[in-house]
């Protein structure tokens, strides 16, 4: 377990380090793109915390460009499939350096569709939602999407997750019952150590088109928590 939270830290800063402005020394004023992004208030269509698509520099994400034209044209699909990513790499390092042994294919592949057909088509509709409704990124506004992220959606989000993984195995819905009786409390928990933090920093920073590819970044080593709980027997 401290293996795994050391790796959940970790890429929290990698995600920050990666779609962060980076601080020059040479440098005596600051980028067009950067204080236009500074000055937009309401829903934006850029991040602050994302740099220039058309600037290489240390930390800034190749295919950046071609990733905000897919989520431009075609957001659904573009995040089901960070999802899928998201999910499939972070069982991927559950399972190499934390469970150990023969690696196993059906966990990985049922894991891989879940983010595929739920965590990313619910996360934009959710979050879609949510910013329509609550719009501005004042601390009031931010504490308020937080709340509603971790009080009502993650509920909603683990027991969806459960029953996935109980109708894949074959489970009777009492056995699935059981599952959610047990673990959805520890689940929550697990997220609330974790993800208030985080989503301080998405709903202040990030633009609703950017959320779960942000959040997909720190997920990484949180679905290898969820991973692991969801093949706990």
């Amino acid at each position: 377990m401290t293996k795994l939270f050391t790796v959940l830290l970790a890429s929290s800063c990698l995600a920050v380090s990666a779609f962060g402005p980076t601080a020059s020394k040479t440098r005596t004023s600051s980028s067009p793109a950067l204080v236009s992004g500074l000055r937009k208030t309401g829903t934006a269509d850029s991040s602050v915390l994302f740099r220039d698509a058309s600037v290489t520099r240390g930390g800034a994400v190749p295919g950046w460009a071609a990733y905000n034209d897919a989520l431009d044209k075609s957001p659904l699909p573009t995040k089901a499939l960070t999802s899928l990513f998201g999910w499939a790499l972070g069982d991927l390092l559950a399972q190499i350096f934390i469970t150990g042994g023969a690696f196993d294919m059906k966990r990985f592949i049922t894991l891989s569709i879940f983010g595929l057909i739920y965590h990313g088509p619910s996360g934009h509709f959710f979050y879609n939602w949510l910013d329509s409704k609550i719009e501005g990124t004042g601390g009031k506004d931010v504490f308020m999407k937080v709340a509603i992220d971790q009080v009502l959606w993650c509920p909603i989000f683990m027991t969806v997750f459960f029953t996935y993984l109980g109708l894949v195995n074959g489970d009777s819905l009492a056995t699935i019952g059981t599952k959610i009786k047990t673990d959805l409390l520890t689940a929550c928990q697990g997220s609330w150590k974790v993800w208030p933090f985080v989503h301080a920093i998405n709903f202040k920073f990030i633009s609703t088109k950017h959320r779960l590819v942000f959040i997909n970044g720190v997920q990484i080593a949180f679905n290898m928590f969820l991973s692991l709980i969801g093949s706990k027997k």
